[in-house]
């Protein structure tokens, strides 16, 4: 885990989402208030992305998102059943609960970022690091840059074919500007 959150600021989250935000289920609203009502249990609640991947997780869906309404994990086995999720807080108050909140916060909200643990049970070959994803858009660059050329060179035969000066002409002008974009600055 990074930092620790404290449970002021946990509560303070778990206000600050239920004032801002309607649920897709009644019971969600339920279980983040009797959370707030419980400073052991906020103590050992970690707001995660893909929680899937915890050992003990749930996840609640506001009525602006696409996702499943309501999930708990537990090892190997999922349920839906909220009255199961109550038992489980109240029967295990000492286990860690990784909590998975979708909603929409795109510009991530200031509470939110306040409160995100990273997630330290997601798989490494699951993460997506910045390298990776610069490396997948430089690849995702340069293939539809060949393939560009390639149509290009495609039009360049037809124009020779039909003997248009002026396609011709024309088209491999674009072409060259295309293969100039390709190289990096300064050479």
């Amino acid at each position: 885990m990074t930092a620790s959150i404290s449970i002021d600021e946990k509560k303070q989250f778990v206000r600050w989402f239920l004032e801002n935000h309607r649920m897709k289920r009644r019971e969600c609203i339920w279980i983040l208030n009797y959370l707030l009502g419980h400073n052991h249990l906020l103590d050992k609640t970690h707001f995660v992305e893909d929680a899937h991947y915890c050992p003990r997780a749930m996840v609640i869906s506001t009525t602006e998102s696409k996702d499943v309404p309501f999930r708990f994990y537990r090892g190997h086995l999922m349920t839906a059943d909220a009255e199961k999720t109550f038992h489980d807080l109240r029967l295990h108050p000492d286990e860690e609960l990784y909590v998975q909140l979708n909603f929409r916060n795109l510009p991530r909200s200031p509470e939110y970022v306040a409160v995100l643990e990273e997630n330290p049970f997601i798989p490494e070959d699951e993460a997506i690091t910045e390298t990776d994803r610069l490396a997948a858009e430089e690849l995702l660059s340069d293939s539809m840059q060949t393939i560009q050329e390639e149509a290009l060179l495609k039009q360049i035969d037809e124009a020779l074919d039909a003997e248009d000066r002026d396609a011709f002409f024309q088209l491999s002008e674009l072409l060259q500007k295309v293969k100039d974009s390709r190289r990096p600055k300064g050479e």
